[in-house]
């Protein structure tokens, strides 16, 4: 037996006006009975439709500015009769009310609004009532209503209703999915705007922390779920089918935040060919970098989101030269960041350098130019505003780990609250190459050692399972990539995290490093301090701790 339903009688109330000719054509002339509302009704009147207007089968005024149009029960009560059950549709003929077969909604444009930069009250507005509330109660009664929230489904449900068929059960299932999946985005947005915009008033919190007996535990646990919500609600748009993920036999897409039109995910391409999943990885890896330094202007260079090169210079094209010359083996195929204008002489510079991405906030017409002209194939991407996230996510198999940002913002991160427990205070030079260390260090996979001069890095030892073989990575590569010139002496270093034992210090050390800054925290701290007394080497503990897994 069949479980098509023809699509006799229509509910269509739609924000979005666009692509609704070819239902029009299809109502038109198959003699679909039409009820609509306002703007809706108006616009399928004019495409010659027989529309029926909501408030004349309510038999009540659309009223409060449009705020109640479809909350009635001659509405409702036709969306969610189900038409397989006779007591269903014995009461709707007792009451006079006709049931619905198709619902046509999509609503008003809440995040619309919200990027125009519209004040509260406009924003407010734009909270879609009866909308969601006729989508769900027919996504709900899939049995007997079908229900179309895409416009890319109109041409669909012209050709059924065109043909008398109708959906059968599953079609009308697989649609109803789509409207909630509708809808739950819908108010997933409406959340996140309240979340950000309407916080929790200080009366509240005040009369929660007296209703806790003051107690300091509870104020801590309270503070931690304002930021992590018992229910993290959020949702994302699909902004692009990429053409694989991580790997060719992997499938991807990048979705961006509805409220938000600015930040990395929505970069202007200004050339070169389309972003692929790890473009995007390794340029926001970049990206995020080269910001630690601002208002300083600073290049990095990645690989497999991880740092080849970091510079700060008196000029970008000075960074970017600085930051290539760490690695430049590495620097092949790579990315390239900048937080500030390229000029000309950088682009002359980076042309010769096979470079798969390069994104600043903007480019010189002429470095444009000629990065267009002469590097086809390379993806330029300008990203007018630093990075602005405050949190991070990370899937794990059945959940989701969220964390607040590492930013370069604790305490330890200023010099001026290190402890000096080896050695001489650093003369200005050195504190800025090892304040430059230390920001440079954040952005490197743990377990990190970063040796730097003249505030470049020169070595980089990253992502090694101990200190000891990252250390190790570091000077190696701090003498063996620049024709086998030592840069390791008199350079200083960095350690993400504390040393566990002195041999990673040491290596440091004897390969001439004359400063080190790391957290500290071990339980053989006084090793590896001792380590630095002997050799007279000036070292910092800084009391956090910057790890990047």
């Amino acid at each position: 037996m069949t479980t098509n339903r023809p699509l006799r009688r229509a509910l269509v109330s739609i924000y979005h006006k666009e692509g609704i000719e070819v239902l029009a054509e299809a109502f038109r002339n198959a003699g679909t009975e039409v009820v609509s509302t306002g703007s809706t009704a108006a616009r399928l009147a004019e495409l010659g439709v027989d529309v029926t207007e909501v408030s004349e089968v309510t038999g009540f005024p659309e009223c409060l500015d449009g705020r109640v149009k479809t909350l009635d029960p001659h509405i409702h009560a036709g969306i969610l009769a189900d038409m397989t059950n006779p007591d269903h549709a014995a009461q709707l003929e007792s009451f006079g009310i006709r049931p619905f077969d198709l619902v046509v909604v999509n609503l008003y444009p809440f995040a619309d609004t919200v990027r125009s930069g519209a004040g509260e009250a406009d924003i407010v507005e734009k909270i879609d009532i009866g909308g969601p509330s006729m989508v769900r109660g027919a996504a709900k009664n899939s049995a007997t209503v079908a229900v179309v929230t895409d416009p890319a489904d109109y041409a669909l449900v012209a050709e059924r209703v065109a043909n008398g068929e109708g959906f059968s059960l599953e079609e009308r299932r697989w649609l109803a999915g789509k409207a909630f999946a509708h809808t739950g985005a819908y108010d997933a947005t409406i959340a996140e705007w309240t979340t950000r915009h309407w916080t929790k008033p200080a009366s509240i919190a005040d009369s929660q922390r007296a209703l806790a007996g003051d107690d300091q535990p509870y104020a801590v646990e309270a503070r931690k779920e304002e930021q992590f919500p018992a229910a993290y609600t959020r949702t994302w748009n699909r902004e692009h089918i990429l053409r694989y993920g991580e790997n060719p036999h992997q499938l991807a897409a990048l979705y961006t935040d509805p409220l938000n039109t600015r930040g990395f995910a929505h970069a202007e391409q200004l050339g070169g060919k389309p972003m692929s999943y790890n473009n995007y990885v390794d340029a926001d890896a970049a990206w995020r970098a080269v910001w630690d330094f601002a208002p300083q202007i600073a290049v990095a260079v990645v690989k497999h989101n991880n740092p080849c090169g970091l510079a700060i210079g008196e000029t970008v094209a000075e960074a970017h030269l600085k930051a290539h010359a760490c690695d430049p083996m590495s620097a092949y195929g790579g990315v390239i960041a900048a937080n500030a204008t390229v000029t000309l002489e950088m682009a002359e510079n980076v042309r010769p350098i096979f470079t798969e991405v390069i994104v600043a906030p903007d480019y010189e017409p002429e470095a444009l130019a000629l990065l267009q002209a002469k590097k086809k194939n390379l993806r330029i991407l300008k990203v007018a505003e630093p990075p602005t996230s405050k949190f991070q996510f990370r899937q794990i198999d059945g959940g989701l780990l969220v964390q607040s940002t590492d930013l370069i913002d604790a305490v330890g991160d200023r010099p001026d609250a290190w402890k000096l427990v080896s050695g001489d205070a650093a003369d200005d030079a050195t504190l800025k190459d090892l304040e430059f260390a230390w920001r440079a260090c954040r952005c490197v996979k743990s377990n990190a050692i970063l040796i730097a001069k003249d505030e470049a890095t020169v070595g980089i030892g990253m992502g090694q399972v101990n200190r000891v073989d990252s250390a190790n990575l570091a000077v190696e590569r701090a003498n063996t990539l620049d024709d086998g010139r030592n840069r390791t002496n008199g350079a200083v270093a960095a350690s993400d995290a504390f040393f566990p034992f002195a041999d990673g210090a040491e290596i440091l050390i004897d390969a001439g490093v004359r400063a080190i800054v790391q957290p500290g925290g071990s339980i053989r701290d006084e090793e590896v301090f001792e380590a630095a007394r002997k050799a007279n080497v000036t070292m910092y503990v800084t009391g956090t701790r910057h790890f990047f897994h």
